[in-house]
């Protein structure tokens, strides 16, 4: 690749990583705030959570469709992850964890513009025949930086939840300077919408794949936000900082050992490899429900090996429709909106308990296996399209 190409797509890569330092640094922060200060019930936790995932659910098929208007707006997507600087100020003011869910509705709708875009660029600059690996390189910066997030969290406790919303805000503002850098250099290259008969072929079905990125979300949702964090704390008797720690190193051996599936899948079979993830999802929270330390830690890296597998798959293919913007940020809304429901499907069958026997089972996390079942079913009916 030539260097100003080659630069734009580190560039991108660099921003999914501090990025992400911010998103993470103020996830386990405003989740026990809300939980410990605010005394929010575990339905209030889920709802504040998916505030945020429905948000951006909606305002990621907005971004798709308003860069299709011209791939100029891409630099709106940059100005909106400034504003979750600002956003994030306003957490120390809240008094409850409705105004909590408040921001949080702000925060998604501004990452909503943001990442889709982001993602949408890395993948139509990138040549086809590397393009799931380095999008995988993508997302697995973003889980290094998740690690780090955590860990940022867990020694800046004692500066209190001000002192943390201002460096996820110095964070917020560098991303969104890169991301105006990137774009600049990749600018020649951005076609958010394409003749259909120039366009590259999909590989698999791209509804299909809709389907499967949704059903997967669903099942992946008690990986996702604050709830994952006052779950593991709550069912394990972990520290606040011993659990964001381990939820971050779930995430980073993920991801580090996602980048073999997307390897599968630009050299070999991209069909094998969505088969492969869906049935680890499918797996994850009937895991997770066994209230253990290696069970509940072995789902979670399940969900969260899975998905991050798949997204760079997902996103090549959706890369070669003609309309690859609106399918990017289609895709995304889907997985926002399915996380939504996820979410509060484990908010409100929290309250179900637990059944005791030879081991102890979380009734919520087993309330997800007619949707792994669904799941397991369209993977096996995805065809090929274009190979």
């Amino acid at each position: 690749m030539e260097r100003r190409r080659l630069a734009g797509i580190v560039l991108l890569i660099v921003s999914a990583f501090t990025g992400t330092i911010a998103f993470r640094l103020a996830t386990p922060a405003i989740a026990f705030y809300t939980r410990d200060i605010l005394k929010a019930s575990m339905l209030s936790v889920s709802i504040v959570s998916m505030s945020f995932v429905l948000a951006r659910a909606f305002s990621s098929v907005f971004g798709g469709l308003m860069l299709e208007r011209g791939k100029r707006l891409v630099y709106i997507g940059a100005v909106a992850m400034m504003g979750n600087a600002l956003a994030v100020q306003l957490y120390p003011l809240t008094s409850t964890w409705f105004q909590v869910a408040g921001i949080k509705l702000l925060n998604g709708f501004l990452n909503g513009l943001s990442w889709p875009m982001a993602q949408f660029v890395i993948a139509v600059a990138t040549p086809k025949e590397i393009r799931a690996r380095v999008t995988a390189v993508y997302f697995f910066f973003g889980s290094i930086a998740s690690l780090l997030g955590n860990y940022v969290y867990a020694y800046t406790i004692d500066l209190g939840l001000g002192g943390q919303m201002w460096i996820s805000s110095a964070f917020f503002i560098l991303t969104g300077l890169i991301m105006v850098a990137s774009y600049v250099l990749l600018y020649d290259r951005i076609t958010p919408k394409r003749k259909r008969l120039d366009g590259e072929k999909p590989s698999l079905e791209p509804k299909r794949v809709l389907i499967i990125a949704s059903l997967m979300a669903v099942i992946v949702a008690f990986t996702s936000g604050e709830i994952t964090y006052v779950y593991v704390s709550e069912a394990l008797g972990m520290e606040k900082a011993t659990t964001a720690t381990l939820i971050g190193w779930a995430g980073f051996l993920a991801a580090m050992l996602s980048y073999g599936v997307s390897w599968l899948a630009d050299v070999r079979s991209e069909r094998r490899m969505v088969l492969l993830t869906s049935i680890m999802a499918a797996l994850s929270p009937l895991l997770a429900a066994v209230k253990t330390a290696p069970t509940v830690f072995l789902g979670i890296f399940l969900a969260l090996f899975a998905f991050q597998s798949f997204r760079p798959i997902s996103r090549k293919v959706l890369a070669s429709y003609h309309r690859s913007s609106l399918a990017i940020g289609g895709v995304n809304g889907v997985q926002n909106l399915s996380t939504f429901f996820g979410g509060m499907l484990f908010g409100f069958a929290y309250s179900l308990g637990e059944v005791h026997g030879a081991v102890t089972l979380n009734l919520a996390l087993l309330a997800f296996t007619p949707v792994s079942i669904a799941l397991l079913w369209q993977s096996v009916k995805l065809k090929g399209g274009g190979k």
